[in-house]
């Protein structure tokens, strides 16, 4: 009897103790070196209802503003081609504005020799640097930089620009109705 009241309290605290370290993973930074950063919020893009990525957005302090730094981090859910990231990336920047083409085209290139393929399960952060620009991830391994504060405005405006293709998705990243 007294060994498997052990066995069970043994069990008891182990189960806890895996609720906790994933409670406290879901609201830990996704980048070390961005230790003060917390979730706003986060949401799922579908298309034709199959799920796409998971999004979270992640700013000092669980606090987002425009003109401070932030992360977004994108989970995928299945298999897409870097270049093919970096084509609707652009795509979706000339939905919101017109760019000069040469813009857009430069733009391209520099997300194409960044953005790897990825598989379901991967995982890209884009930290937003104000006045400077944007830098990539994928896990915990810098990809590179765009050193370009209009392109990164453009960027992440995808997501978070009131004039977003998925504004149900902004509302859950932004914590607003």
């Amino acid at each position: 009897m007294w060994l498997s009241s052990a066995l069970n309290t043994r069990l008891s605290i182990a189960v806890v103790a895996a609720c906790l370290g994933a409670a406290l993973a879901a609201h830990a930074s996704p980048l070390p070196h961005l230790g003060n950063f917390e979730a706003v919020g986060s949401g799922t893009l579908r298309y034709f209802g199959l799920r796409i990525y998971d999004a979270t957005l992640w700013s000092p302090g669980g606090a987002w503003s425009p003109g401070q730094p932030f992360a977004l981090e994108l989970r995928y859910a299945r298999r897409f081609d870097g270049a093919a990231i970096a084509r609707r990336s652009i795509e979706e920047m000339r939905a919101q504005r017109p760019y000069p083409d040469a813009t857009l085209a430069r733009w391209e290139t520099q997300m194409r020799a960044i953005f790897p393929d990825v598989e379901a399960g991967d995982r890209l952060t884009g930290v937003r640097i104000p006045g400077a620009g944007a830098e990539f991830y994928k896990g915990t391994r810098k990809l590179g930089q765009i050193d370009d504060e209009a392109f990164a405005n453009a960027f992440f405006s995808i997501w978070l620009h009131p004039a977003t293709r998925a504004p149900d998705l902004r509302a859950r990243l932004l914590q607003s109705p």
